[in-house]
Formats: C-alpha cells, sequence, structure tokens
C-alpha cells in the first residue's frame, strides 16, 4: 500500500491489514560517471514497492537526502547531517506509532556507515520512548550480501557497480548514461581525508561492466523476498 496514494479512508482500512510500515531512506549522491543521482533513493523505494506486492505492508514516500560523508565532494551529492537523519527517522516513525503502526522498517538504499548509524540511532530512542514499537534498520548491502555469487559477479561491489547498475537497467533504463570505469578505492583511514574525492575519483565501487537488465531483474525480487522474510520476523519479534 502507497501511502502517497492513499486516501484517508484507505489508510484507515489498511490498518486492518496490517501494522506494519516499511520507510525508505535514500541520498541525493554521485554515482560515477553512468548512474543518476537519485540511484540510492530509487532502488529503496522500489524495493519497498516490491515487497508490498507479496505481502500487506505501506509503503511510505522515500526521504530523498541521506548523510554523504565519502562522497560529499564529489559534483551533486547533497549532504544532510546526521542529526537531522536521525531526528527524520524518529518523527516520522512516531507520526506513524500515532496512527496506529506498530513495525517499522527504516531501508536505506544509502549504505554508507555514518547514515546507517543515525538511523541505528533513531531506532534505538523509539524502542526507548514506546514500549511496544519493533524496530529494524538495514541497507540494501545487508540484503545483497544474502543473494548467491553466481548471481553478483563483484566481490565487494557497493556503489555504482555491478549491482546498483543492473538495478537501474531494470528499473529505469533510460537514465542510465554508459558505463563507468571498475573501481575499488582506498582511503585514508583511519586519518580522516578532507578532500575524499582525491581517494575516490570516480565514484565508484565495484564493476559496472558486469552489470545487466536481466541481473537487476532477478536481484530486485530476490531482495523483496528477502525484506519479506524480515518483515514477517520482525511482526513476531519478542524480546
Amino acid at each position: 500500500m502507497l501511502v502517497e496514494k492513499m486516501t484517508m479512508p484507505a489508510f484507515e482500512r489498511g490498518l486492518n491489514a496490517t501494522k506494519t510500515a516499511v520507510i525508505p531512506f535514500g541520498s541525493v549522491e554521485e554515482h560515477g560517471l553512468h548512474l543518476p543521482l537519485g540511484t540510492d533513493t530509487i532502488h529503496a523505494y522500489e524495493l519497498a514497492r516490491e515487497a508490498g506486492r507479496q505481502y500487506p505492508l505501506f509503503v511510505t514516500p522515500p526521504v530523498w537526502y541521506g548523510l554523504c560523508r565519502s562522497t560529499g565532494c564529489h559534483p551533486g551529492t547533497i549532504s544532510i547531517t546526521g542529526g537531522t537523519v536521525r531526528r527524520l527517522g524518529v518523527e516520522i516513525v512516531m507520526s506513524l506509532y500515532r496512527q496506529g503502526l506498530r513495525n517499522f522498517v527504516l531501508l536505506s538504499g544509502h549504505a554508507g556507515g555514518t547514515h546507517v548509524a543515525a538511523l541505528t540511532d533513531a531506532g534505538e530512542e523509539i524502542l526507548e520512548t514506546t514500549e511496544d514499537a519493533r524496530i529494524a534498520v538495514l541497507s540494501i548491502l545487508d540484503l545483497v550480501a544474502a543473494i548467491p555469487g553466481d548471481i553478483v559477479e563483484t566481490e565487494g561491489d557497493s556503489h555504482a557497480g555491478e549491482v546498483e547498475t543492473s538495478l537501474m537497467q531494470h528499473l529505469r533504463a533510460s537514465w542510465v548514461n554508459g558505463t563507468s570505469p571498475a573501481e575499488y578505492p582506498s582511503f585514508s583511514s583511519p586519518i580522516l581525508a578532507r578532500n575524499k574525492k582525491k581517494f575516490w575519483p570516480g565514484g565508484v565501487w565495484g564493476d559496472p561492466s558486469k552489470a545487466s537488465s536481466q541481473k537487476g531483474e532477478v536481484i530486485l525480487k530476490r531482495e523483496a523476498e528477502l525484506l519479506v522474510e524480515l518483515v514477517r520476523k520482525l511482526e513476531k519479534f519478542k524480546d
């Protein structure tokens, strides 16, 4: 059930079918030379929609902006702070909670560590302030890690590479502009770099040349199955 398409009576009826919502979080962030800046958001939203076709749940409109620490120097990236990410997570969930929902999946198409940590902090705050809310926080990399290696060939693929290029070729083929060279950046960790683009010039982490629309279709379907499995587990979770 897509919340942005629902009427008020339809939303009320939906609460009789489910108390679960998936909230897609994404980013406006560089994705190499070939993928659109909205790739992360599109991925998370379309994945949530696909899961909603398989199992009754609410899918909220996506949150388009995220904390983009490693790509903040790249053209087109629009980053917000971790505190803002956290507040968005808390306030969206609590608004839905007051409407009667109880199970919440914060699904991030953007897998940046500090971004996901901010969403996790949001989830912990919600647990502390409610008695019966259930929260799951994950990024698409958690789902991709469970997909067999005969589908995803590139080891360590994580950004604008085989997986995301395949998905966008399947979901928004006309938005994909060719490809980009394979790239596996090496940062200066634990030293923090001011000019992060120096260590990641192409904005790719993986090999886009291994992508295909057919792979994208298979990956999305498998991700949706895994997401539905998580929702079922969350709805029964007791601690």
